[in-house]
């Protein structure tokens, strides 16, 4: 079966995304991309995305906050992991910088610790540096920073680690 495109007005597609918004933060790059499956032209695109603004449906601090603060809490993401992430969203580097001076770098790297710890007993290796090696990529792939990677690491006494790996 197709799917019948239907024509949508510039007023529906405003309605339908201010409730999507309403719901749940959103950034001006998904709802454009919601806007162009809609087949909206891409003046229309920019005239709802710009409406929604205005009347702050759509705020990329809040959006940027609130990404942060839910990566860090439910996905245990570290700070280069979100940054790309919000990079993709095509959010200026400004706002993303700003969002972060609002969190610690020991909030930023809370998650790590209980991460490692949960994560050393289910890797396997034929030596601990090899598992060790694992869990610092494992940790790596999070978007946590080395330097934060060999401090947990430490912390767990998990043989001795030298500083060659920086």
């Amino acid at each position: 079966m197709k799917k019948i495109n239907k024509i949508i007005t510039e007023e529906q597609a405003y309605v339908r995304m201010a409730r999507i918004c309403s719901q749940k933060e959103c950034c001006p790059y998904d709802i454009g991309r919601k806007l162009q499956k809609l087949n909206l032209p891409v003046h229309a695109v920019e005239k709802v995305v710009g409406r929604l603004k205005k009347e702050q449906f759509i705020d990329e601090n809040r959006f940027t906050r609130s990404f942060i603060h839910d990566k860090l809490h439910y996905n245990k993401w570290g700070r280069k992991k979100i940054e790309i992430a919000l990079r993709q969203k095509q959010l200026p580097p400004g706002v993303i910088a700003d969002a972060f001076s609002e969190f610690t770098d020991a909030s930023l790297n809370e998650p790590l610790q209980p991460l490692l710890e949960k994560k050393w007993r289910s890797v396997k290796g034929r030596s601990e540096y090899e598992k060790k090696g694992k869990l610092i990529q494992y940790a790596l792939g999070r978007g946590f920073s080395m330097k934060e990677i060999l401090a947990c690491l430490k912390k767990m006494d998990i043989g001795e680690l030298s500083d060659e790996t920086e």
